[in-house]
């Protein structure tokens, strides 16, 4: 099969065939970043695409400051990045309006067969566990887009390591793009450069290939300089390939695809054909006053606290929280059964509103220096500004909110976008965990599901086992965030929190999931269900932030198996005054652990509905059984 046949076969024929491939100008971007001189798969897809998308200028990336300081140059110079002079080295994006966040309604799976890529439904039911296209279709609308939309700009390639360049866990991609600020972001998120062009040599890698979609000179004027094509946006993956195809969106997830696109969808599908898993997960370690250590995963919808957890300073004195990753999670059991993950990222592309030094000081820290920030507020005196900060700035001080108006405390409207963002190196966090970086992986003892739900759901329960666990994933909920395009806060499915990321059918993947307990020797980690988000009169139950140490602090007394917990129909809950609560005030625990019989009963028909619509056929008897079983229990 061609590299990329979709190039090939339909829009070579169609496109120039020559492009002038200068390297000129670039500071430390020589004549050595020369395509020719690139291994033979690499500089066959750089110049494949090249044909097509007709690039004025192609220029290899080999990650050097040199090379930074030259593109971060020229986004100051026409105006898509604005220093920041209160911080060292810090900028900010103010991006078009109508490209904020993720596009999940335009971004696709695309194979052969349908129901590799998701569940086939009832007539009349919408598809939320992913979006199907065909490889013919796909490559039909690719094919109206890509031919010529880098005219005028420089196509960057972008070699890149998701994971420690040389460890087994590892995974490379190439990434094609005609965006600066996506080659400077991707700088901070991967690990990127001529060492990882070393490392792959003659080996595959994950193709991607991103445009903005606006060639030069402009049709139109627009009075954004952020450039993009709303109207034609799409994000295509082929697992077969490895092929990642965006076009469109300068945003974030849309365009650095080594995140969502590479890391969830293309290496969710990689992990299941290799057994191991991709997982929308945290990484935190957590050390006891005795010194002994553990290290927990755990699953949140976007928007729902993965980072302020993963950075967490305890409340509980002789704690210890360190980071491994705030977002994603790769992880393969090794040969003596151990579950070991790596963060494939080496950067945290964080929600900006509500992080402050109260929700999360270990952030507020990391980002004060080597930072881009898209779409916050700036201040008068050359600061970052959000909801969350207004202790920062008195009544009257002048901002430009994230429109470029002028903005202060007084007005109705937000200073920052609710999915405004900072993109920051891990290595800058006070937190990090000594082994974030390990080649081999750090060793899972627990792992958690959560989300926003408001009743029904205890502060915290332990699955009755493995099978159990998988079941409490797939059962997840939470109301909707602004991570993605959706409105409101009506309560979501969001299984495994992969909902948007699945690169392949759910019902295959909880199977994949359940064949984890069969590898050689498996030491299984505990699966655990948390909700810090509980409320009563519209008011939190729960302080959280620094308080859910204390949920913490009892997962790993029970992962060493303490007698701290009570079985109740939905799974272990810890028994009374099993949670420390010295020094909380006017918190009503009972409350907090109550599982209302009519409630879970409900939610038991919520859920088979939820399964029956979307998952459908797929849905694995073992689930059934699971559902079937909580009912028994609840009755």
């Amino acid at each position: 099969q061609p590299m990329n046949k979709f190039i090939i076969s339909k829009l070579v024929h169609n496109a120039s065939t020559s492009v002038r491939t200068s390297y000129r100008a670039f500071g430390a971007a020589s004549s050595n970043n020369s395509v020719h001189k690139l291994m033979p798969k690499i500089r066959q897809f750089v110049e494949e695409n090249a044909k097509i998308c007709q690039p004025d200028n192609i220029h290899v990336c080999d990650g050097s400051e040199e090379e930074n300081a030259a593109l971060v140059n020229q986004l100051l110079n026409i105006g898509m990045l604005k220093k920041l002079p209160k911080y060292e080295n810090c900028y900010i994006a103010r991006t078009d309006p109508a490209d904020v966040a993720r596009v999940e309604s335009k971004t696709y799976i695309c194979t052969s067969d349908k129901r590799e890529t998701v569940p086939i439904l009832k007539d009349g039911i919408g598809q939320q566990l992913g979006n199907w296209m065909s490889i013919s279709e796909m490559e039909t609308e690719l094919g109206k887009r890509f031919p010529g939309c880098m005219k005028g700009r420089t196509m960057y390639v972008i070699p890149f390591s998701m994971g420690p360049v040389g460890s087994p866990l590892s995974k490379i991609g190439i990434q094609l793009t005609d965006s600066a600020y996506v080659v400077a972001s991707m700088r901070i998120m991967t690990r990127m450069g001529q060492n990882v062009l070393e490392q792959l040599g003659q080996d595959d890698f994950v193709k991607c290939l991103h445009s903005v979609g606006q060639p030069l000179p402009l049709k139109s004027a627009s009075k954004y300089v952020w450039p993009c094509n709303p109207a034609a946006t799409i994000v295509s993956h082929f697992p077969d390939r490895n092929m990642i195809a965006s076009f469109g969106s300068g945003y974030g997830g849309n365009s650095l695809l080594g995140k969502k696109c590479f890391a969830l969808r293309i290496a969710s599908s990689i992990a299941k054909r290799e057994g191991w898993l991709a997982e929308h997960m945290l990484i935190l370690g957590i050390t006891n006053p005795q010194g002994v250590k553990k290290y927990i995963a755990a699953a949140f919808p976007s928007a729902c606290g993965k980072t302020n957890l993963a950075m967490m300073l305890p409340s509980l004195p002789g704690w210890k929280i360190e980071c491994v990753g705030d977002d994603i999670a790769w992880m393969k059991f090794d040969s003596e059964g151990r579950l070991r993950a790596i963060n494939p990222e080496a950067g945290f592309f964080g929600v900006a509103p509500g992080t402050s030094m109260a929700t999360n000081p270990n952030a507020m820290k990391t980002i004060e220096r080597n930072t881009i920030f898209t779409n916050v507020a700036e201040t008068s005196d050359g600061g970052f500004y959000w909801e969350g900060l207004e202790d920062q700035i008195s009544d009257d001080t002048e901002c430009i909110d994230w429109l470029g108006n002028k903005w202060n405390r007084n007005m109705n409207t937000k200073a920052a976008h609710p999915n405004s963002r900072f993109c920051t190196p891990s290595s800058q966090c006070p937190i990090m965990d000594p082994d974030w970086e390990s080649t081999t992986g750090v060793p899972i003892d627990a792992i958690l599901f959560g989300g926003r739900r408001p009743i029904t759901v205890p502060l915290v329960y332990e699955s009755f086992s493995w099978q159990h666990g998988i079941f409490v994933g797939a059962s997840m909920r939470s109301e909707a965030t602004a991570a993605a395009e959706h409105k409101g806060k009506e309560v979501m499915n969001d299984p495994f929190a992969m909902r948007p990321f699945l690169g392949y059918n759910f019902g295959r993947y909880l199977d994949h999931w359940l064949s984890m307990q069969d590898k050689p020797n498996a030491k299984m980690p505990k699966i655990f269900h948390v909700n810090w988000f509980r409320k009563r009169d519209n008011e939190f139950l729960w302080p959280g932030f620094g308080e859910n140490s204390r949920v913490l602090e009892w997962i790993f007394r029970r992962t060493d198996g303490e007698d701290i917990a009570e079985a109740r129909p939905i799974g272990y809950v810890p028994k009374p005054n099993s949670i420390n609560t010295d020094g909380l005030q006017g918190v009503n625990m009972e409350e907090l652990m109550s599982t209302p019989r009519d409630e879970w009963l409900q939610e038991t028909i919520d859920v088979e509905k939820y399964f029956d619509e979307q998952v459908a056929d797929d849905l694995p008897l073992f689930i059934k059984q699971e559902l079937d079983n909580l009912r028994v229990r609840l009755h």
